[in-house]
């Protein structure tokens, strides 16, 4: 039983990737879909000057360019990304995650420690956590 007190315990850099992917704002959709697709992820950091500014999703290129007819090889990431960025310090636990993510509608999660940003959490990585180890 303590084993799996420990699994239920696991902090969140546990569940996050470390590989962020980040995109230019002035890259265009058609380069952040190509992003995704290839890196397999749902969603990339916008970074610009060494600077995290904003999360382009592929929910963002759905519902904020193509059901609006916005063409992507003509449209940059900066008119669609989400900004400011909502994060979430590493200590905090899986429920203090997707409670963030249900509050405000989203489906990825930069993860920082000290103030950086260190990973990304999806929704896919609580369900996993949450069917394996925890209740919600």
């Amino acid at each position: 039983m303590s084993g799996q007190t420990g699994l239920l315990l696991r902090p969140l850099a546990v569940m996050m990737n470390r590989n962020i992917r980040t995109i230019h704002p002035d890259a265009m959709l058609i380069e952040a879909a190509t992003l995704m697709r290839n890196a397999r992820v749902g969603a990339a950091l916008v970074m610009l000057d060494g600077a995290y500014i904003g999360v382009v999703s592929e929910a963002d290129l759905v519902r904020k360019a193509m059901a609006n007819g916005k063409d992507p090889s003509q449209t940059s990431v900066r008119t669609i990304m989400s900004s400011p960025l909502i994060t979430i310090e590493i200590t905090c636990s899986a429920h203090d995650a997707s409670d963030l993510m249900a509050e405000h509608g989203i489906r990825h999660l930069p993860i920082t420690q000290d103030g950086q940003i260190v990973g990304m959490l999806s929704v896919r990585d609580l369900l996993r956590y949450f069917k394996n180890w925890g209740t919600l």
